[in-house]
């Protein structure tokens, strides 16, 4: 068995890039921008009205002084020609100031008589005037890896940017294997359980980035298995869940093997999870997942979520976090281990409590978890109180 992160670093150095691919801004969304988004434009192009009111010069914006209303500009809609002193124009929001401005005193402050206003006993204290640039200016850039998020969106359409250079998705196909396993709505027989495991990891991949094949169930055949893992073909990343042991049904490791997989490695010091494998199988890097689903999902979230953020040049964006346990936990074996936690408010730090039944085969548990709390290789009996590391998941 190699160690957790022995696994980590061997899953990266199989995951290669994707490439680079050119989409529509509208089709943006969740992609991780490959390449310097350029805005062709700055923004705003002009000095720009900040409030509704009056644009002045700066020196008539003196207590009481009376100006003359020379005109009107609005959003869309500019002023011809520069101001004088003496003279003031009526704006809006978003309206370009004219040359000569240097204030806009908002509209409440102002008394107007006819085409004269009087501006009040004190000063306006700000210039209420977006200069030209103070967003962005042209030529200034969005830089790569980004997940892209709806407040990009915004920015690269603010910036004139129709189309965006993002990684290609990952391709992963995703193949659950047994026996016992039938689908979603099917009644199952003597013996058989519904297949989670497939459904759990594609949600899993597509909220990381991935383009997501679900390949059917292949039973515990040599025959069965052949034909869906050659389903697999052109996939970036295979994913199998269920025959990663060592038992005489686990054909999972053989099979693929006899297929041209260059396995990296098999069995890990990791609880749950300890039968994970990986390695190459043609062109796409292969992973292969215990079929527990707690242990499937332990594994997803430690090595399939980074695998897939490196495939799109992105670092993985799972950090370990710190809390303060709710209860005392005793020692853990030569393993690392990864408990399904609740988390709490606490005073300086969340607290973390975790679940009762550890079992990797309930669902349930796993759907009310909030963490992984991570006890490493060996660790000792801990106290309640004492500060401890986990992953949000």
């Amino acid at each position: 068995m190699i160690s957790v992160d022995q696994a980590l670093a061997q899953v990266l150095a199989l995951a290669r890039p994707t490439g680079p691919e050119t989409v529509d801004l509208r089709a943006a969304l969740g992609r991780v921008l490959a390449a310097p988004a350029v805005a062709a434009l700055t923004q705003p192009p002009f000095d720009a009205a900040a409030m509704d009111g009056y644009a002045i010069c700066a020196d008539d914006n003196r207590p009481g002084a009376m100006l003359t209303v020379v005109g009107e500009a609005a959003a869309g809609r500019g002023h011809a020609g520069a101001l004088t002193p003496g003279q003031a124009l009526r704006i809006f929001t978003g309206a370009p100031v004219p040359a000569g401005a240097g204030v806009v005193v908002l509209q409440e402050h102002v008394t107007r008589t006819g085409a004269t206003i009087t501006l009040p006993p004190i000063p306006e204290a700000h210039s209420n005037i977006r200069p030209a640039g103070q967003d962005f200016r042209l030529g200034e850039t969005l830089a790569p890896p980004l997940r892209l998020t709806a407040r990009h969106l915004g920015l690269l359409a603010a910036m004139n940017v129709p189309q965006v250079t993002v990684a290609r998705r990952p391709v992963v196909a995703l193949l659950a294997t047994g026996d016992e396993l039938v689908m979603p709505g099917e009644v199952p027989g003597p013996g058989q359980i519904v297949s989670s495991n497939s459904f759990l990891l594609a949600a899993m991949a597509e909220e990381a980035g991935a383009d997501v094949r679900m390949l059917p169930i292949a039973r515990d055949t040599d025959a069965s298995l052949r034909f869906a893992l050659g389903l697999a073909e052109g996939a970036d990343l295979i994913v199998t869940s269920g025959g990663a042991s060592v038992g005489e049904h686990d054909l999972v490791a053989r099979i693929a093997a006899q297929m041209g997989l260059d396995l990296a490695f098999h069995r890990i010091a990791m609880r749950p999870g300890k039968p994970l494998m990986a390695g190459r199988m043609g062109s796409a890097a292969f992973l292969g997942l215990p079929g527990n689903p707690v242990s499937a999902f332990a594994c997803a979230h430690l090595f399939l979520r980074p695998m897939l953020a490196a495939m799109q040049g992105l670092p993985d964006a799972s950090p370990t976090l710190r809390a303060e346990l709710a209860e005392a936990v005793g020692p853990t074996g030569p393993r690392r281990s990864f408990l399904r936690a609740q988390l709490a408010p606490g005073a300086a730090l969340p607290r973390i409590t975790p679940c009762r039944n550890q079992d990797s085969a309930l669902v349930s548990v796993l759907a009310t978890a909030d963490a992984l709390l991570i006890r490493p290789e060996g660790d000792g009996p801990r106290a309640a109180g004492e500060i401890v590391d986990y992953l949000l998941i």
